[in-house]
This record gives C-alpha cells, sequence and structure tokens, in this order.
C-alpha cells in the first residue's frame, strides 16, 4: 500500500528503508542508518500534499506514506492539530521520527518491566522542522507526543512493521494499566 505521493525524495527513502531492512538484523544499527536516511531525506526536501499533512478534526491521524508488502516496515505521515496528543504508548516494534513540520513534543517513559507497574517519566523534548529521533526499539519503546506548538505538527514515522495494523500497548500513567490498540490508518484526505 502506497498513497499517490509522488515526491522522488520519499520513494528513494522508501528504497533505501528496505534495503537497510534486508540487510541489518541489529535493530539499534537499523534504526541509526534509517535514522541517517531520514535525516538525509528531510535536509534535502520531501514535499507531503495537503492529503497526507491534513490534521484530523477529533484526534491524531497516520496516513499511510508507505506498507511494505511483506510487513516488514511502514512509512506514515502522522498529523497532530494544536492541543492534540496521544496516550502513554508502546510501538511493539523499532520506530524512526523525522518532523517534516511543527514541534512534536515527546515525554518518554521507562519501559515498565511488567504490565501493571506504573511508567516512570524520564525526559521531555520538543522536536522540530528536520530533527530525527529513534522512538522506540524494543528495550526503549514508551512515550506519549503531542503537537507542541501553535501550528499543526507533522511527521513522518518510519516502523519495523504495518504500524497501521500492529495490536500495541497505552498505559494509564497513574496505575500502569495495560489496554492494547491499534492505530488504524487513515485514509488521505480528499
Amino acid at each position: 500500500m502506497t498513497t499517490a505521493v509522488q515526491d522522488p525524495r520519499l520513494a528513494e527513502l522508501i528504497e533505501e528503508v528496505g534495503e537497510l531492512v534486508a540487510t541489518h538484523h541489529d535493530e539499534h544499527e537499523l534504526t541509526r542508518l534509517v535514522a541517517e536516511r531520514l535525516r538525509a531525506a528531510l535536509a534535502a526536501g520531501i514535499d507531503l500534499p495537503p492529503s497526507v499533512t491534513k490534521p484530523g478534526e477529533e484526534h491524531y491521524v497516520m496516513y499511510p506514506l508507505h506498507v511494505d508488502p511483506a510487513g516488514r516496515f511502514s512509512l506514515a505521515s502522522a498529523v497532530w492539530n494544536v492541543g492534540q496528543g496521544t496516550p502513554v504508548h508502546g510501538h511493539e516494534t523499532w520506530g524512526v521520527v523525522g518532523i517534516h513540520s511543527g514541534v512534536e513534543r515527546e515525554v518518554s517513559f521507562a519501559k515498565p518491566a511488567h504490565d501493571g507497574d506504573v511508567p516512570r517519566r524520564e525526559a521531555e523534548v520538543d522536536w522540530t522542522a528536520g530533527q530525527v529521533t529513534v522512538c522506540c526499539t524494543t528495550d526503549d519503546d514508551v512515550h506519549q507526543v503531542f503537537c507542541g506548538g501553535d501550528e499543526p505538527c507533522v511527521g513522518i514515522h518510519v516502523y519495523g512493521a504495518d504500524i497501521g495494523t500492529l495490536p500495541r500497548r497505552s498505559y494509564q500513567p497513574d496505575t500502569g494499566e495495560v489496554s492494547w490498540f491499534t492505530s488504524t490508518w487513515t485514509p488521505p484526505a480528499s
């Protein structure tokens, strides 16, 4: 599944990520290399059309930019409007995030050792256009994300699975209670 996005830098990034996924099996090395490629693509300028940068009215949205046919990785345009955020959550796979526009505020938590443990808040960082971070690996996978500015935030997210179909954990920050959810894909806006 790929959207109608025709930007050549995005197409090149998708090809590069596919090659990296096929040849690198250590997720720490893989995420480092994916982050390098994403940083270079953002610096070169990726043109995302309004169909995949439009905020949702009620909550953040994830538009598919590419889903590998074998499910090995996916790229999403994740969009938060002003005032929108996510619950405290994990990913169950590796992930790399680059900011296309706006400001993304990330609050990271220590991954609980057991379901029911209260997640311990570790840091809060504002990511701005062009910045890239490894958001998750199997051993470091819990955060909460918000629009951190006065305009919508658009991030390009690269995950080690089809994130639009992957069941993931959500944590109650005060009790540690775990529930499961799936961030289903949002069809591109018309």
